[in-house]
């Protein structure tokens, strides 16, 4: 059954993500030789009008072919295509439109679900300030010092990059890193203290903590009146926090906390197990992963051809083909190796312990 829900799951986001440059592709007339739900042999098709749609026999994954892009143009050389109605052919204000229209859609995805989840379950618990309710006996935060009631402000790690938490969830972001030491920046009444602190691995929690918990936050009744808010409310939340996270892999930090599809389909059937509503949230986070990852500006990826495009809108001029070909290259190699890594912690936390 996980497997199931493991499909559904990346079917919606996958089908949502990729409709997303279709449609945006189409309102600009750009033709569009085929919308693919997964990868492989064809198994199912149907042509409507131009547009061939089908699914293949792999259920990961999936793409838009449109005229002017090269991999779409290779696997329908046969068809001929008016020059005005490629890709390449639009101006590149629409280009950007088009390849922004898949994570629009993944952000729209989300926020109808935050929306619709908070609207059923008819509240919402509110991300507590950055305040110190509580210190674990015999924890390092303890030992240095801290205590109830301290106001958190900043966390500064040895490199001198930091983070200002606007709620304790961000704190809770930051504390899962082994071995590393950080300072945090603490308001007691007038004063402001400063406490250098290294985590410490609780066994029961699977974690490395610093030893502080936060209060739990007031919950706020959800209705249709007030729930368009509070989807947009959580959505901010949880995107914070994907940020975050983002700028401490960026900078060698939380690594080992890196997740690919095999933690995906863990956190599939844990969610589902919860029940329906849980499970939706999941897809609404995924969604949003997806979502920030692709305006990642790397070539492979949407953020990386809006950069492309901007680049070529400023020169006047299209890239040189070899030197886009060569980035793209080394770009699928990193990705393809970030993929392994991920799916390499996934394998150590389950057959490993960690």
């Amino acid at each position: 059954m996980t497997l199931i829900y493991f499909l559904l799951l990346l079917s919606v986001i996958i089908v949502i993500h990729e409709a997303g440059h279709l449609f945006a592709a189409k309102g600009f007339g750009v033709y569009c030789y085929e919308f693919s739900f997964g990868m492989g042999p064809v198994i199912w098709k149907k042509k409507k009008k131009e547009t061939q749609y089908s699914i293949r026999a792999i259920p990961i994954g999936g793409f838009v072919a449109m005229a002017g892009e090269q991999d779409g143009d290779a696997l329908y050389e046969d068809v001929e295509v008016p020059d005005d109605r490629r890709l390449t052919a639009k101006p590149w204000w629409q280009k950007i439109i088009i390849m922004l229209a898949g994570v629009f859609m993944n952000f729209t995805l989300a926020y109808l679900i935050f929306t619709f989840v908070l609207l059923s379950m008819g509240g919402i618990r509110l991300s507590p300030e950055p305040v110190i309710e509580s210190v674990i006996p015999g924890s390092p935060a303890e030992k240095a010092g801290m205590q109830a009631g301290d106001v958190i402000t900043e966390v500064i790690w040895a490199d001198g990059t930091s983070v200002r938490p606007e709620t304790f969830l961000d704190i809770q972001s930051l504390t899962t890193e082994p071995d590393r030491e950080r300072t945090y920046v603490i308001q007691r009444g007038d004063q402001e203290l400063k406490f250098e602190i290294t985590p410490q691995y609780y066994e029961e929690e699977d974690a490395w903590l610093a030893g502080i918990q936060g209060p739990s936050g007031t919950v706020q009744e959800v209705n249709f009146g007030n729930c368009w808010y509070y989807g947009w409310y959580e959505m901010k939340q949880i995107v914070r926090l994907m940020l975050t996270m983002i700028g401490s892999l960026l900078r060698g930090r939380g690594l080992n906390q890196l997740s690919g599809p095999v933690g995906i389909y863990e956190a599939t059937e844990t969610y589902a197990a919860l029940g329906f509503q849980s499970f939706m949230f999941l897809v609404a986070q995924i969604s949003l992963n997806i979502g920030i990852f692709n305006l990642l500006p790397l070539p492979v990826l949407d953020g990386g051809q809006v950069v492309i495009t901007l680049c070529e809108a400023i020169a006047r001029r299209p890239l040189n083909e070899k030197v886009k070909t060569g980035i793209m290259a080394v770009c699928w190699v990193l990705l393809i190796s970030l993929m392994l890594y991920a799916t390499w912690n996934d394998i150590s936390r389950i057959f490993g312990g960690r």
